[in-house]
């Protein structure tokens, strides 16, 4: 990654659309068309896995498959699935995402497109071959879920649980998981057209993925020995982070700790498993937490908060190597944000990976490594805000004297210009070779169009872009900062 470009943030689920949740059709072709006409060289998009409770993208059923909620009716319609007139009854004008409603009538609507599909079609036989290593698994694994109700694998009888005759099972749940492939083969296939357009177009998609997996996953359920569990299939430690100025709390993830001494020795074939799948999907990798592989926070299974953890020395540059010898010359962004040693500065550099640098974060501290100024190295993603953060709308609202003090000295916003603009323009003005910017800056959007905040479970994921963004007005917009990026070839 060389030239320099800049991109937009927008999650697949907050793309408009009549069917309540964003999707792999028409609207994110009309998505990547406006990108291209802004000037833009990136669209960044959160994991495209499969949600469960809470409805995060973060704690999925599954780090390889995709989210059969951004599968397009509209497609399917034309490929005779559907009735257009049935699938009507489905369409709702909601102003938010109501994981709820999906989560009761998506499979029904989905099932009956299953109904008029043929299993024999070669390319459908075709994927399931090249994806059993993993979708075998995952069409059990779910079908085994519906059938308990969708309580968590640790409550399953000791047959299912423990994976105990699983051809029986299989044989059992036959019908079942059939669909559960045919639903991957929907989202596979239709994304693969999606990205093939944007690609064509001059767009890379960097995509996100979470460095842990959820334990109520087939990922922890199918190789439990890749964890570190008891005898009783219960984690030993958890994932999270402690307290820092954002939580007093810290932050409790639950995810259960990879046994990495077992991983390195089978020379990390699950994770090189998980980029190849990852790879089909996006262009760039964001890794989440990176700094969890120079050192990761424990907490016990049993703790109420993250306050009381320990820090555990990570795997290091292992896996980095082994991912070069593997999937030599992968595109990787390193999510460096949080507690940030001397170690992981060490680790950053020795993979090369570029790191992150939120211009949210850099108004507290003159000498913050964050604040444009202090930007010396042009190997780093530059972003107003992350998907975590405040829109910058918001987060301007809540400066502080001395905070606001600092902005208007740094960003020295031009006659008549909006202070999100002014750092927006800051942003693309700073060294780095890459700047990302969530749209509803670009937008000016306020406390309104938050992803996610958080330490809360409530509220999240469910922002909804207007249909009507796309304005003469806003492209001019977005061309005019993003020329700011030229003042720096």
């Amino acid at each position: 990654m060389t030239d320099k470009k800049a991109g937009i943030l927008l999650p697949i689920f907050s793309l408009p659309n009549k069917y309540s949740i964003g999707s792999f059709g028409k609207t994110a072709y009309k998505f990547v068309d406006f990108l291209s006409e802004c000037n833009q060289g990136y669209w960044q998009v959160l994991p495209l896995n499969p949600t469960i409770y809470g409805d995060s993208p973060y704690q999925s059923p599954s780090a390889f498959a995709g989210n059969h909620y951004f599968i397009d009716i509209d497609m399917l319609i034309k490929d005779g699935l559907l009735d257009r007139e049935f699938a009507r009854g489905f369409e709702r004008k909601d102003s938010e995402i109501d994981y709820g409603y999906l989560f009761q009538s998506r499979l029904f609507l989905l099932k009956k497109a299953f109904e008029k599909f043929d299993i024999n079609r070669k390319e459908y036989i075709e994927f399931v071959r090249e994806n059993a290593f993993w979708l075998e698994d995952y069409a059990l694994f779910m079908s085994l879920k519906e059938y308990n109700n969708n309580t968590p694998w640790s409550e399953w009888n000791d047959c299912e649980k423990y994976r105990r005759d699983l051809a029986a099972l299989k044989r059992k749940y036959a019908g079942s998981t059939e669909f559960w492939k045919f639903a991957q083969y929907e989202f596979f296939t239709q994304y693969a057209k999606l990205k093939k357009y944007a690609n064509r177009k001059g767009i890379e998609i960097i995509g996100d993925m979470p460095i842990y997996v959820a334990y109520d996953s087939v990922d922890v359920w199918s190789a439990p020995d890749n964890y570190l569990l008891d005898e009783d299939l219960r984690p030993l430690k958890v994932a999270g982070v402690p307290p820092d100025a954002f939580s007093e709390d810290g932050q409790l993830w639950g995810n259960p700790i990879y046994d990495w001494k077992k991983m390195q020795k089978d020379k990390f074939s699950w994770w090189i498993d998980r980029l190849r799948v990852a790879y089909r999907l996006y262009d760039v990798i964001r890794i989440d937490h990176f700094r969890g592989f120079e050192a990761y926070y424990t907490v016990d299974r049993d703790a109420d908060t993250a306050k009381d953890g320990e820090w555990v020395k990570g795997v290091g540059t292992a896996l980095f190597k082994e991912l070069d010898r593997q999937l030599s010359g992968a595109k990787i962004i390193a999510e460096d944000l949080g507690v940030i040693t001397t170690g992981v500065r060490k680790l950053l550099k020795l993979t090369g990976y570029p790191g992150m640098k939120v211009l949210q974060f850099a108004f507290a501290d003159p000498k913050s490594d964050y604040l444009p100024r202090n930007i010396k190295s042009s190997n780093c993603i530059v972003y107003t805000g992350t998907h975590d953060n405040m829109t910058t709308p918001q987060w301007l609202e809540e400066l502080s004297e001395y905070e606001m003090k600092l902005f208007l000295k740094v960003c020295k916003p031009k006659k008549g210009e909006d202070l999100c603009d002014s750092l927006i323009r800051t942003a693309m003005a700073t060294k780095a070779d890459r700047v990302i910017i969530p749209i509803a800056d670009y937008l000016s959007l306020g406390a309104e169009a938050r992803i996610n905040a958080p330490s809360t479970s409530e509220g999240n994921w469910k922002w909804r872009l207007d249909g009507r963004y796309d304005t003469q007005k806003l492209r001019e917009k977005i061309v005019r900062l993003t020329s700011y990026r030229q003042s720096r070839e």
